[in-house]
C-alpha cells in the first residue's frame, strides 16, 4: 500500500519558518521514477501546486507565489522530500499535501496518483 506521510506543520508567526516532511512508502516503482509535488488549499480556496521535485535528478520548479521563499528539497535514501519554508506570510496560511507522480513535474493535478493526508500550517500576522 503506497503511503505519503506529511507532517511538519504548525502555528507560526509571520516572517517565521517551518520544514515540512514527506515520507514515502509503499511504491511499486523506486522512489526516483517520481516526482513529488507539494500542493496547499486554504479555506474556500482551490488547491493549488506550491513546489515539485524530480527525486532522479533533483531538479524543482516553484509557483511564483513562494519563489525566493520555499526550497524543496529531496533524500533519496530516506524516501522522503522536505519543503523549508522561510519567511512566512498569513497567505501562506492553508493545509499542505505532497503527492506523487510517474510524469514530470509541471503536470496537473489529476495527473498526481498518491496523495498524503495534508499538514495544517498557519501562519499568523
Amino acid at each position: 500500500e503506497v503511503q505519503l506521510q506529511a507532517s511538519g506543520g504548525g502555528l507560526v508567526q509571520a516572517g517565521g519558518s517551518l520544514r515540512l516532511s514527506c515520507a514515502a512508502s509503499g511504491f511499486k516503482d523506486d522512489f526516483d521514477e517520481y516526482a513529488i509535488g507539494w500542493f496547499r488549499q486554504a479555506p474556500g480556496k482551490e488547491r493549488e501546486g506550491v513546489a515539485c521535485i524530480a527525486t532522479i535528478d533533483g531538479s524543482t520548479n516553484y509557483a511564483d507565489s513562494v519563489t525566493g521563499r520555499f526550497t524543496i528539497s529531496s533524500d533519496n535514501a530516506k524516501n522522503t522530500v522536505y519543503l523549508q519554508m522561510n519567511g512566512l506570510k498569513p497567505d501562506d496560511t492553508a493545509i499542505y499535501y505532497c503527492a506523487a507522480t510517474l510524469r514530470p513535474c509541471g503536470v496537473s493535478i489529476p495527473y498526481y496518483d498518491y496523495w498524503g493526508q495534508g499538514t495544517l500550517v498557519t501562519v499568523s500576522s
